[in-house]
């Protein structure tokens, strides 16, 4: 499960929940609470990556980063959905990144925002906090409503109550 690289063995909070899937290696930090779920790699070799608190990252999703250039930064209460894959990027807190969805290198989701499912968000994209992006290439679609908002935060909630289920 966890991997070190070059040394640099992987930091994990308080009561992060790891599935024996999942694979961690080399320079990762993942905060307090944070969830990783089956099948799920988070490779920080040739740069780092830091996983804010009370995150999930769910089944089959990749978290890399650019040689180098672009790290991995993945913001508190974030939901990363089914086969997501993160690559160089930013993202804020209380995000949701939806099943499928590709965020590539140097791409910004500011806080409170939304990438759909199956979503490709190109590099150096900005998706601005409180919007919707969705498609290939992703683009902005419409603001969230303030129920939607809301509900970014109850995603990331929830996962916590699933791990006590698992637990």
């Amino acid at each position: 499960m966890l991997h070190p690289f070059k040394g640099i063995t992987p930091q994990l909070g308080n009561d992060v929940f790891l599935v024996d899937s999942a694979e961690v290696i080399g320079d990762v930090h993942i905060g307090e609470q944070s969830s990783l779920w089956f099948n799920v790699v988070v490779r920080g070799d040739v740069n780092f990556i830091r996983i804010g608190k009370r995150s999930n990252i769910q089944d089959g999703s990749v978290v890399h980063v650019t040689h180098k250039k672009n790290p991995t930064w993945v913001g508190d209460d974030v939901t990363v959905g089914h086969n997501v894959t993160l690559h160089g990027c930013r993202i804020g807190d209380r995000c949701l990144i939806g099943m499928g969805a590709v965020i590539m290198d140097a791409a910004v989701v500011e806080d409170d925002a939304m990438v759909a499912a199956g979503a490709l968000v190109t590099p150096g994209t900005l998706v601005r906090s409180g919007t919707l992006f969705a498609g290939s290439p992703a683009r902005f679609k419409r603001e969230l409503t303030a129920e939607e908002i809301a509900g970014l935060k109850q995603s990331a909630e929830n996962y916590l109550n699933y791990v006590a289920a698992y637990r």
